[in-house]
């Protein structure tokens, strides 16, 4: 019996690993990945830091309401949200990382599966010979008995 591989073996292999970086399609998608890149940075974060705080006085004179208003709606939102995005970043450089190793890993031990077919096979051809030999010494051998 001759091994055949599946043949997404070799289509896996042409593929490569799948990464977040190939999940964008299009121009729109080209785009925001551009603009969450530009944004899902600390210096973005820093940046959205100074311009909330160019209202905090107003904010602080206005009383709690406007005081409270601002924390939510202005620096939160706007901090918060590069901060969150940096975070997710780094959690998907993890995730790619983590699907490149998985990636190498399946290839390996397909190798393997790959070399315990070969492995098999010699060892039922030599089986196989092994039987032949012993049949053919083995055989009743026409003997005069007088």
């Amino acid at each position: 019996m001759k091994h055949v591989p599946h043949p997404h073996i070799a289509e896996r292999a042409k593929q490569g690993a799948l990464t977040t970086a190939q999940e964008h399609t299009g121009f729109n998608g080209w785009l925001a990945v551009k603009i969450t890149n530009g944004v899902a940075t600390m210096w973005c974060a820093y940046a959205f830091t100074i311009l909330a705080l160019i209202s905090l006085p107003e904010a602080i004179s206005g009383g709690t309401a406007p005081l409270i208003a601002w924390i939510a709606q202005t620096f939160l939102q706007l901090v918060l949200l590069s901060i969150i995005m940096v975070g997710q970043k780094v959690a998907a450089s993890a995730s790619d990382k983590q699907a490149f190793q998985t990636f190498k890993d399946a290839e390996a031990l397909l190798e393997i599966s790959n070399d315990v077919q070969r492995l098999l096979k010699s060892n039922t051809e030599l089986t196989t010979e092994i039987h032949n030999i012993l049949n053919a010494n083995a055989a009743p051998k026409t003997s005069s008995a007088h």
